[in-house]
């Protein structure tokens, strides 16, 4: 007899924790243990089953004893796989329990657990255990030693790999041997073996035949919605996924590292970054239903919010909302999401107001029963252009909405026309796309608006076709401010080709020079006097005006 080194398993039921119990008996270096604090469990809680007196007669139930000498004995293998409910995790069990040993959690989609469970017993919150399953990977992170997951349908969709990576999290070499076992019970099954092991011992591995699932039973609805952000959380911390529909490619690096964990405003609520989602039958899902807008913060100001605000409640205007929010209201989610992420300085603000979510899937705003849903997500965000050295733009194929057909003064989410254009940008590696009107006259950019200077003089496309910006009206006063003429007028695209400076506004980008359209150099390819002394004097307007970010805390 040796000290041997515990593998702990920790699930909720109906994981296919047999299973994978019974693949870990069929390596030549393992002893296993079947939910050895099960005793414990019973006898401390009172829970009823049919085989509580056979349990607490048989098996080990004083606490300390079974995890110092029943789980930490000594014994005649190398090591010894401890499968573990969650729930069977008292308070009282001695500390070496979760301070030991090597652990992972192995979860399942609780949509396919209920429905297992409620065959044998009526499944509640704490039987399932999720939480305790959360607690259980949070209490082992915190110790430094984060437990790796494992999903139930990784183990049916391809056991080799599955097990491999369990593995190899573990430390330990994969056996061939742990894909096939023999049908029918095992001596390793505990005494509740008849009443909960009928399916796994027709079983002789983890591989089954794809089929649909059983209808989900109804009365279990409001249990699922309980269990499943515990189960999402856990999921998101998967180390590899096989999921039917998941993507194949690697999980991408963010432009801004700081951004994966900040906190959203979904409707009413502040939330974390993964759970910030809009319901399935909200209007900008089912027809991009929706009005937006951009906004930067400076030195604990809101650069033109009363502004942004102004055409936000237009456009939900112009587009028959119902259940708008008020002003206050979407200030306060604002400054509170603002507060909440610690984002006072070279910050954006994505502000969207979607007519809201359905009674049914559908097209007509009779639908639209339950008020608008007001999102607001801030991000760490540094101008997305390169306003120092200039930006390259290209003529899109693509033309900007006529009034006609979508009016562009709409601040509508319905992106499709400005996305079109961007794709032939990106397809010819510039930073954007110039779109021109059905006539043929410059309109904007698929993101900007747009101005030129010829001899001295500032000019920029009516706003006909083109969203009349917000910080394309501030830098129109601001050209006038600096003494230069301004025109509107119709502008040609041959007119941008030879002009001798161009630049882009926009509250993502701010002030951006345009050094080449089409291959052509605008001027001497650099940024001009006009752009750079526009530039300065946008900067220090931003410095000296805006709304004040409240710093105090509500009781």
């Amino acid at each position: 007899m040796a000290e041997v080194e515990v593998i702990h398993s920790w699930s909720a039921p109906r994981s296919l924790s047999t299973s994978l119990m019974y693949a870990f008996a069929q390596r030549d270096d393992i002893e296993v243990l079947d939910e050895p604090l099960y005793g414990n469990y019973l006898q401390e809680t009172g829970v009823k089953r049919p085989y509580l007196d056979e349990v607490l007669s048989k098996m080990e139930c004083d606490g300390e004893k079974v995890v110092k000498e029943v789980i930490y004995g000594s014994g005649n293998k190398k090591y010894r796989f401890c499968k573990h409910m969650s729930k069977q995790r008292l308070p009282k069990l001695p500390e070496d329990l979760m301070k030991k040993g090597k652990h992972f959690i192995l979860i399942r989609n609780p949509m396919n657990v209920l429905a297992s469970f409620d065959k044998v017993v009526p499944p509640t919150f704490l039987e399932i255990g999720l939480a305790s399953l959360v607690t259980i990977y949070n209490e082992l992170s915190d110790q430094g030693n984060p437990p790796a997951i494992i999903d139930a349908g990784e183990l049916q969709r391809d056991p080799e790999i599955a097990l491999r990576g369990l593995c190899e999290d573990l430390n330990i070499p994969f056996q061939p041997t742990m894909l096939k076992w023999e049908a029918g019970p095992k001596p390793i099954d505990g005494v509740w073996a008849p009443w909960w092991y009928d399916s796994v011992h027709k079983s002789t591995g983890f591989k089954t035949e794809r089929g649909y699932p059983k209808t989900f039973p109804p009365l279990l609805y409001d249990l699922l919605e309980q269990c499943l952000p515990f189960y999402n959380f856990l999921k998101r911390r998967l180390k590899r996924s096989f999921s039917l529909l998941s993507s194949p490619l690697p999980p991408p690096s963010l432009p801004v590292p700081e951004n994966e964990k900040l906190l959203a405003w979904v409707g009413d609520e502040l939330l974390p970054r993964d759970s910030a989602k809009v319901s399935v039958f909200d209007s900008v899902v089912q027809g991009g239903d929706s009005v937006w807008e951009g906004l930067r913060i400076y030195k604990g100001k809101v650069f033109k919010l009363e502004e942004h605000l102004d055409r936000m409640f237009d456009s939900a205007k112009a587009l028959a909302f119902n259940g708008v929010p008020t002003r206050e209201e979407v200030k306060e989610a604002i400054f509170t999401t603002l507060i909440r992420n610690g984002m006072f300085d070279n910050s954006h603000i994505r502000l969207s107001l979607t007519r809201g979510k359905k009674v049914t899937s559908g097209m007509s705003p009779a639908f639209n029963l339950y008020g608008c849903t007001l999102i607001v997500l801030a991000e760490w965000k540094p101008p997305v252009y390169d306003n120092t050295k200039g930006i390259v733009l290209v003529t899109a194929t693509t033309r900007r909405n006529s009034p006609n057909n979508l009016d562009s003064k709409i601040h509508h989410n319905n992106l499709l026309n400005n996305i079109l254009a961007k794709i032939e940008g990106n397809n010819a590696n510039a930073d954007d796309a110039i779109m021109l009107d059905k006539d043929g006259y410059v309109s904007e950019t698929n993101a900007t608006n747009i101005f030129m200077v010829k001899k001295g003089r500032v000019f920029t496309p009516h706003a006909d076709y083109c969203l009349p910006g917000i910080t394309r009206a501030t830098v129109m006063d601001l050209v006038v401010k600096e003494g230069f003429v301004l025109e509107e007028r119709r502008i040609s695209l041959s007119e941008f080709h030879t002009a001798d400076e161009v630049w882009t506004t926009g509250t993502m980008g701010e002030l951006s020079p345009a050094v080449k359209i089409d291959g052509r150099l605008i001027g001497d390819g650099q940024v001009g006097p006009v752009t750079r002394r526009l530039q300065e004097a946008y900067k220090k307007l931003t410095e000296d005006i805006g709304v004040p970010i409240p710093t105090y805390q509500k009781i």
